[in-house]
């Protein structure tokens, strides 16, 4: 893995609250490939572990750089020659730091995709974890959440997404919040489900866009980048 961007982004210093990562818990592995389009192995792991030894007790890693980075999982290597590599996320972060120094907490969804990077070497965010980063962060940090929505239609569904994500349905997003916003938007028969993170730092402040029928979340995009 080169780090998502083969560059390590300074941490965020973010508002919630988070505190020691402890024992007891699970948190969930995924490995997938393909910016998600294919699911190789989907797992619990205790909390407490690090990123890398909750891999490495579901597959069998290859590593470089002191342990610190992953050349390949269970045979599936990265390759300069063919673009394509290993990346990792944490709750729909792109990692900033090799997994080896990620503690696990209870709820994280720990995510490996291999891909190519060619035309995207990173992708700070992607939603095919959702409803995470809304309800656990990073690092143990989360944000305010909102869902907005214009269609007064929408408003049941608001409400309840709402709930899911631990916080509030509001017609209109306030500015300066620092939340992280889901907006229902109405359209032609179809879904467009996309994110972006505020910053580029893992743990910034996401807006994901859904368009579509709302009784559709939170399943429709699971270990996908984006749809469509």
């Amino acid at each position: 893995m080169r780090l998502g961007a083969l560059t390590v982004l300074a941490a965020a210093l973010l508002a919630g609250c988070g505190g020691d990562p402890g024992h007891g818990g699970t948190a969930r592995l995924w490995i997938t490939r393909d910016r998600g389009a294919h699911v190789l192995l989907t797992a619990t792991v205790p909390a407490g572990l690090t990123a890398m030894q909750a891999l490495s007790r579901k597959a069998k890693v290859e590593t470089r750089y002191g342990g610190h980075f992953v050349q390949a999982i269970d045979g599936l290597g990265g390759s300069l020659s063919n673009e394509r590599d290993w990346f990792w996320f944490l709750n729909g972060y792109e990692g900033d730091r090799s997994a080896a120094e990620y503690r696990l907490r209870p709820g994280d969804v720990e995510w490996w995709d291999y891909r190519s990077w060619r035309g995207a070497m990173s992708v700070p965010v992607v939603v095919g974890a959702f409803p995470e980063p809304f309800i656990h962060g990073y690092q143990g940090k989360r944000r305010p959440a909102l869902v907005v929505y214009a269609d007064p239609t929408k408003a049941p569904a608001a409400r309840r997404l709402a709930r899911l994500v631990h916080g509030s349905a509001t017609r209109r997003a306030p500015e300066g919040t620092g939340a992280n916003v889901l907006v229902l938007r109405s359209g032609r028969a179809g879904l467009s489900f996309r994110g972006r993170v505020d910053g580029n730092t893992a743990g910034g402040a996401v807006t994901f866009v859904f368009t579509g029928d709302p009784v559709r979340l939170p399943s429709i995009a699971r270990f996908r980048y984006e749809l469509p």
